[in-house]
């Protein structure tokens, strides 16, 4: 069994563990052994999510050198920052493993890269690329010829026409769509069931059916 860490505790992580569970539960052998949580939360540290115990902080990976890992932080509140939450790991882009959930649909002449995270139901449609550390959410469909950029969330039920590229660390809110062949640049929100009929310039917030400009992606951090 290769031994596994997941970095955080909120919502998808607890998806992520379920995840693994299932796929562990489809194989003749186990495949993974999830050996815990990091997060940085010290209130956190010491309990137990589901029987799996919460190590201690992200920057404690270090202790770790011989797991593997999965991400499962980035929210609508945090999504541009998370290319710096995993690289204040110091975790090797090879040390993080690829999970998709057993329902998902993923054709094989599709792309998939190190660190994603595919979840219940998801369509991956032929000739597309996902880079790393992008999670898709349940019931979602990237169609054919679709590009997905590093570090981007897609949440529930979101629909990726043909010929579409996303760019890096964006987040597509739940039951969003995009237009076939349309660009949408980097550090990018689509809005909770907005509909994109148009380019999206980099750092652009946008809402509605069809999706108008809202306000710009700013990191205040």
């Amino acid at each position: 069994m290769k031994p596994i860490i997941i970095l955080g505790t909120g919502g998808n992580c607890i998806d992520i563990l379920d995840t693994i569970n299932e796929i562990n539960s489809c194989s003749p052998a186990r495949t993974y052994n999830c050996v815990g949580f990091l997060d940085d939360d010290q209130q956190n540290w010491g309990k137990e999510i589901f029987g799996v115990k919460v190590l201690g902080p992200l920057e404690s990976a270090y202790d770790f050198p011989n797991c593997y890992f999965v991400n499962g932080i980035g929210s609508p509140f945090n999504f541009w920052l998370k290319d710096k939450i995993i690289a204040r790991t110091g975790i090797p882009v090879d040390k993080f493993e690829t999970i998709v959930h057993p329902t998902a649909s993923v054709s094989k002449m599709s792309k998939i890269g190190l660190g994603t995270v595919i979840l219940q139901h998801v369509t991956i449609a032929s000739n597309v690329i996902i880079g790393n550390h992008v999670i898709v959410l349940p019931n979602s469909v990237i169609s054919h010829d679709s590009s997905i950029g590093d570090y981007t969330c897609i949440t529930g039920g979101v629909c990726v026409s043909g010929g579409t590229k996303i760019g890096r660390s964006c987040y597509l809110g739940t039951n969003s769509s995009v237009l076939g062949n349309t660009t949408v640049g980097d550090n990018c929100l689509i809005g909770m069931g907005s509909v994109v009929l148009g380019d999206v310039e980099t750092n652009s917030a946008v809402v509605g059916s069809p999706a108008a400009f809202l306000r710009k992606v700013v990191d205040n951090q």
